[in-house]
């Protein structure tokens, strides 16, 4: 019987009513990586287009994490939304950078520079 050494936990907030700001706190890899995507699925199924995953208390990220955040960016795509990571992790920031994921998902610093992203964006539109 093995006991989640470190359970996910994500709570989801709208600082925006076409923006969901996601916070990830734990490890993101195959035992968990569903409910985040539960959780982005239910958000573009109420209308968001643009995702912030804060994965600034995320210690380990594995391929199916990586699939997910790369899944949702390839969904907002097709409705002119967005999806930037926030203060990812050393250990997640290495995988982004290795897979070549961070060269196409833009990370941020801050929850306020990827507002400040997305509202550039919505100007743009």
């Amino acid at each position: 019987m093995s006991v989640a050494q470190n359970p996910l936990s994500i709570e989801v907030t709208l600082p925006r009513e076409d923006t969901a700001l996601i916070t990830v706190e734990g490890d993101l890899d195959i035992d968990t990586a569903t409910e985040l995507q539960h959780h982005l699925a239910n958000q573009l199924h109420h209308g968001r287009r643009h995702f912030l995953l804060d994965l600034s208390a995320v210690p380990f990220m594995d391929s199916s994490g990586m699939n997910i955040v790369l899944r949702v960016y390839q969904e907002t795509r097709g409705n002119s939304g967005s999806v930037h990571v926030i203060s990812p992790t050393p250990a997640v920031r290495r995988i982004l950078d290795l897979t070549g994921v961070s060269i196409t998902v833009p990370t941020v610093g801050s929850v306020e520079e990827a507002l400040a992203a997305v509202e550039s964006r919505s100007a743009a539109d």
